[in-house]
C-alpha cells in the first residue's frame, strides 16, 4: 500500500509553548493556523502536527496522495482502497470513509496498544 506522507499528530496542552519547544529542536511552521489551535511543523522530511483541543490522544497520521511537502503524488492508493485492504486483513476500523464517494476522506484504526492511526486523504 502507498500511504503517503507520515507524521506524528500530538495532542498539546498549550500550542504556543509546544510551537516554541519544537522550534528550539529545529522545526519550523509548515502549515496550519495558530489562532485555530493547530500547526504542522517541519524539519527536513520530519513532520509533527500540534493540535490543541482537537484529539484526545497522540496519533500517527498518513496522508494518501501527498508527499512530506504536501505535493500531490503522481501515484497513490485511494483511501477507500486502503480501507478495503485493512478490512480484508481483519482489522477493525474506528471510523470509516464512505466507499460510495471519491476525493477527500479519512479513517481511523487503533493499533494493538491503543494508539490511533489516522489516514487523512486531502485530494
Amino acid at each position: 500500500m502507498k500511504l503517503g506522507a507520515c507524521s506524528i499528530s500530538l495532542n498539546v496542552k498549550d500550542i504556543k509553548v509546544s510551537k516554541q519547544f519544537y522550534e528550539n529542536l529545529g522545526f519550523s511552521v509548515f502549515a496550519g493556523h495558530l489562532d485555530q489551535n493547530y500547526l504542522i511543523m517541519k524539519n527536513g522530511n520530519a513532520l509533527i502536527g500540534l493540535f490543541q483541543g482537537m484529539f484526545q490522544k497522540n496519533m500517527i497520521t498518513f496522508n494518501p496522495g501527498w508527499d512530506e511537502n504536501a505535493n500531490l503524488l503522481d501515484s497513490f492508493d485511494d483511501i477507500r482502497v486502503i480501507q478495503q485492504h485493512l478490512k480484508s486483513a481483519g482489522l477493525k476500523l474506528e471510523t470509516e470513509a464512505d466507499e460510495n464517494t471519491s476525493g477527500p476522506a479519512s479513517l481511523i484504526v487503533i493499533d494493538p496498544d491503543g494508539n490511533p492511526i489516522l489516514f487523512d486523504q486531502h485530494v
